[in-house]
């Protein structure tokens, strides 16, 4: 059955998924890996492990930080800025070749020939063996590119064959380049798709650049959003994993965001990552300039929530620099900066990264192992309210571990703990809506810990000292949750957060995500059953995105 377009607000969208039971219909299940598909398994999403999806899609994935969110925590990327062009113009987007004090995408501190990029994933792959996936990102588009990004990406698929390879692009080029894709085993692209509605990407795409000349307007946004679909089926026809960007534009794409998710998954793609607008006015961009803004991280939230049953979701994106070293949260670019690649004995040894990511592959599955015991252990009925779902915020350093200070953390990722339906279960639809989400009878629920996000905050701790001054940046980032957990935490922040309603929580220390957040909302719910203390809904809370580097903020 077609599905047809649904007209959502954004008033319906924060109400919850269940609200929009009745205006959106049941997607259609494309080429990918969609919700019911993938040979009946229940998700074979960003979220997803080996048990949920082929083995074949899993080998590709497994160890791969951005299409898995659960390798993220795990194993590292980066990014090589070969790509300096770009064909479209797109009013969040300001380009810069020379910054290194700002993070989000389009920046780089310096542009790479293809030699000097595989020499320098050389030096990385041999010192970070958890490096596992090398991305061309930009700072323009790669296929507007195609000589340098099929160059590097010829010298790496012959000089580092373990390396997974990856492009992002908008699409407009790709249709013509799918054969050189494949031809090097590029097996993971990433297009941006804002829009499947013209009209509506003319307010995000000023023009183009087609067949020689400059193309503006509604005529552009129909070029490009054909050349996107176009493309789309074409990687899905030969199986190469897509994963799409969408940028999350309050008051332009935010509705239309729905119907995005439902028409590429419809062509096969594999994830759906919805990411925040990065629009503060000092990168220039015509959407910052012009007072456009961001959403907040309840309404990105709202947005990712109504498209849960079409494409599968990603919501671990750093929007990453365009030189991007090191697992998703941080950057090592510059340990690796050209002239200190100079200096270093480079020796690739293949033996030496298998051996250390099967070290990496037991501490995942310790990981895997304390979260199911956790769920087994936190089942209980105790008549408390079964619908009642909390965000936490985790300060970590990675290894999946609640292992960071509080006054160290530069972000916090975000899980949602509660009781949820289970992977695949689907309600039975009301009398006379056949093909329809359904409102009849639930199946059992289970608990969850899932990570949905992350915050970027000021850091606390400066010089040895703790800056109050930054509590109030850091409280309102994670404003939306009920508790922090940290591994260690001072008593100024500590009063402060109290004093907020986020509980601070450190008896967690060095235990695994999952297992602490179920172990505290186990006793958090103890506690309300108790009459201890009453559940209290908390506030929004503000996305900081696009931020300054730590260095920048520290020098200025």
């Amino acid at each position: 059955m077609s599905s047809t377009t649904a007209f959502v607000s954004i008033g319906d969208l924060r109400k919850g998924h269940q609200a929009l039971s009745e205006v959106i219909e049941t997607p259609e299940t494309g080429g990918g890996c969609g919700t019911t598909g993938g040979e009946g398994k229940a998700s074979c999403g960003s979220s997803g492990g080996a048990d949920d999806m082929p083995p074949e899609i899993w080998e590709k994935v497994k160890n791969h930080p951005c299409y898995s969110e659960e390798a993220h925590h795990h194993y590292a990327r980066m990014h090589v800025a070969v790509a300096p062009a770009c064909n479209i113009q797109c009013n969040y987007c300001n380009r810069k070749y020379d910054c290194s004090n700002e993070s989000r995408p389009g920046v780089v501190s310096q542009k790479l020939t293809p030699d000097q990029a595989v020499k320098k994933v050389l030096a990385v792959a041999s010192e970070i063996p958890q490096m596992t996936v090398l991305g061309i990102a930009g700072p323009g588009d790669s296929l507007a590119n195609p000589k340098k990004t099929f160059d590097t990406m010829r010298m790496l698929h012959e000089q580092a064959p373990d390396i997974k390879l990856c492009l992002s692009t908008n699409g407009l080029a790709l249709p013509a380049q799918v054969d050189e894709i494949c031809k090097y085993n590029i097996d993971h692209v990433t297009i941006t798709i804002n829009m499947v509605d013209p009209e509506i990407g003319a307010r995000i795409y000023p023009w183009i650049f087609w067949n020689h000349r400059r193309v503006t307007g509604v005529e552009a946004a129909r070029i490009l959003h054909e050349q996107q679909m176009k493309g789309l089926e074409m990687l899905t026809a030969r199986g190469v994993l897509t994963k799409i960007n969408s940028v999350l534009i309050p008051g332009i794409n935010d509705e239309h965001l729905i119907e995005v998710n439902r028409e590429v998954k419809k062509r096969g793609a594999f994830l759906h990552n919805i990411m925040p607008l990065i629009s503060e006015p000092e990168h220039g961009t015509w959407f910052g300039l012009n007072g456009q803004r961001g959403p907040s991280a309840q309404e990105l939230k709202a947005v990712q929530d109504a498209c849960a049953g079409g494409a599968n979701l990603m919501r671990h994106c750093r929007q990453c620099r365009a030189d991007a070293v090191g697992l998703l949260g941080e950057d090592r670019s510059e340990e690796f900066t050209l002239d200190k690649i100079e200096e270093m004995a480079v020796v690739y040894d293949l033996d030496r990264r298998k051996a250390y990511q099967d070290k990496v592959e037991v501490e995942r599955q310790a990981q895997v192992d304390a979260k199911r015991s956790a769920l087994a252990a936190n089942e209980a009925d105790d008549g408390v309210d079964p619908d009642m779902k909390v965000l936490v915020a985790v300060a970590t350093e990675g290894h999946g571990k609640v292992n960071q200070h509080f006054g160290h953390a530069t972000e916090f990722q975000i899980f949602e703990v509660g009781y949820v339906e289970p992977p695949g279960a689907v309600r039975l639809p009301p009398e006379g809506a056949a093909g329809r989400l359904g409102s009849g009878p639930a199946p059992a629920r289970v608990l969850s810990a899932t990570f949905v996000g992350h915050r970027r905050v000021d850091l606390y701790c400066q010089g040895g000292y703790g800056e109050d001054e930054q509590l109030p940046s850091i409280v309102s980032a994670i404003n939306d949750c009920h508790a922090v957990l940290v591994a260690k935490i001072g008593a100024c922040p500590k009063d402060e957060l109290k004093a907020a309603g986020i509980e601070p929580v450190d008896q967690y220390a060095h235990e695994y995500i999952e297992k602490a957040a179920l172990s505290w909302f186990a006793d958090y719910r103890k506690r309300i059953a108790d009459g201890v203390l009453v559940h209290q809904p908390r506030g929004d809370a503000r996305i900081r995105q696009g931020a300054y580097t730590g260095a920048a903020e520290a020098a200025a």
